[in-house]
């Protein structure tokens, strides 16, 4: 059984941040948090791309909490069977150091990855691996981590997982919550039974309906947009008076919230959500890991389904959410005759890294040897730390290209991709890289973010999915 239930830590910041917390004892909530030892700066990378900015990584998995009664399982449309660690929820909640705005990253748990010590296999057996062998819910943590950092490049400052019981009983405490399907289902899997158009859920049929992949058309893709739809739809219940001018449902959730989930040791809830403080559901963005497919491999003699990570087209994707760092925005744009970029053609077409090669020494750049590279879907201005003037200055000719830092460089590469983006004589009209907002035209000034290779988005009230 696998369901949504890092909904659990939104209402917390939620909640906290819109004030509710003065109805309540902070101190009692707390106190109700199972912590466990998850963080580790060990495993961090060695640059953390997004500075003051935060990632939180929720997870839940199918473990049944100790104490749960056979009448709470069979409420939940489960039974005793024990569960299991897999974490078959996986998100990152990336939070900007203004707090104005955030994005959850969802990651599909058969994401084909390397689990470093344990090679290939799907994203959800991490922490099962880091588990074993005495490793506990702290070492299947840090497994986890290390994995996700590895594939995204982002540092995750902190975890938070909950169980099955515990997304039940948060529902439970909110109330009921309306939505709207473009189209009726009925799946004897997770017993979801709803019409065409709006529906009113329980507890119960809230779990049913965050947990169906048979019968939708892309399968657990799009169960992860059941569940970045739900989250939406919570977050304006949990927004609305009839939730924080009820002192009583109110405290309800709080302890719903506070007996279901643990965190890491170092995460204040107080501090996250005074950052968090200009957060609406209109402005709770989403977005999915870009993959390139779900075909089946054979492993070991056996077939297995996976969904394929389009790595390559990672660097773009987080690029696209994280934006650019400060050294890069604060930099100023270097003289072109300064510059050396070599031109590497990912593009599939022959002879563009010589052409782009001509076009910049036009410009009067210094250029290394044009040659090729593995075949990319974005084309990315990458460069070293220390670099920032330079790659800006390549940016500035080539508009609509990713920049990234990245220690594979010693100097500045311009990597061209199957997007068609290319060196151009003339200077960009925003005159810089995708990747943050600029306000003025001036050569060097960075330009607005790209689209991601699988869009960020929110879901308006009154929205319908599938």
């Amino acid at each position: 059984m696998r369901i949504f239930r890092w909904i659990v830590v939104a209402v917390v910041v939620l909640l906290v941040a819109t004030g509710g917390y003065v109805w309540y004892n902070y101190q009692h909530f707390v106190s109700g948090i199972t912590h466990v030892d998850a963080i580790s700066h060990s495993n961090a990378p060695a640059k953390d791309l997004d500075g003051a900015d935060q990632n939180i990584l929720l997870v839940g998995d199918d473990h049944r909490p100790a104490g749960a009664t056979a009448q709470q399982l069979a409420e939940l449309g489960t039974t005793a069977d024990g569960g299991g660690t897999n974490t078959d929820t996986m998100m990152v909640l990336h939070v900007p150091a203004d707090g104005r705005k955030a994005t959850l990253i969802s990651f599909p748990r058969d994401s084909w990855v390397n689990i470093p010590g344990f090679g290939m296999n799907k994203l959800n057996a991490a922490f099962a691996f880091g588990s074993e062998n005495g490793g506990g819910d702290a070492g299947g943590a840090r497994l986890l981590i290390s994995t996700i950092q590895n594939l995204t490049g982002l540092t995750i400052d902190h975890f938070v997982r909950i169980s099955m019981l515990g997304f039940y009983d948060v529902v439970k405490a909110l109330g009921p919550v309306n939505v709207c399907l473009n189209n009726a289902v009925n799946d004897p899997y997770s017993t979801v039974n709803l019409p065409k158009g709006v529906s009113t859920l329980n507890a119960q049929q809230a779990l049913a309906f965050v947990r169906q992949r048979h019968g939708l058309p892309n399968g657990d893709l799009d169960r992860i947009v059941r569940q970045q739809y739900f989250l939406s739809v919570e977050a304006r219940q949990v927004l609305s008076a009839g939730t924080l001018l009820n002192p009583v449902k109110l405290q309800n959730v709080l302890d719903a919230v506070s007996s279901s989930i643990q965190t890491d040791p170092g995460l204040d809830l107080i501090a996250l959500a005074a950052q968090l403080h200009g957060l609406s559901a209109d402005n709770l963005s989403t977005a999915t890991i870009p993959v390139s497919g779900t075909p089946t491999i054979t492993v070991d003699g056996n077939d297995v389904s996976i969904v394929q990570v389009d790595t390559a087209a990672m660097p773009s994707f987080i690029h696209s959410v994280v934006g650019n760092p400060s050294a890069y925005v604060n930099a100023k744009a270097a003289a072109p005759s300064t510059v050396t970029v070599t031109v590497l053609n990912g593009s599939g077409a022959d002879g563009r890294a010589a052409s782009n090669t001509a076009t910049l020494a036009a410009l009067g750049f210094k250029t290394g040897t044009p040659g090729t590279t593995a075949t990319t879907p974005t084309t990315t201005i990458e460069y070293a730390s220390g670099m920032e003037s330079a790659a800006k200055a390549v940016a500035a000719h080539v508009p609509g290209a990713t920049v990234s830092a990245t220690s594979s460089v010693s100097g500045v590469t311009l990597v061209l991709g199957a997007d068609g983006v290319q060196a151009t004589s003339a200077s960009a009209s925003t005159g810089g890289a995708s990747g943050t907002s600029g306000s003025s035209g001036s050569p060097g000034s960075p330009a607005p973010a790209p689209t991601p290779s699988t869009p960020a988005k929110t879901y308006a009230q009154g929205a319908c999915i599938n």
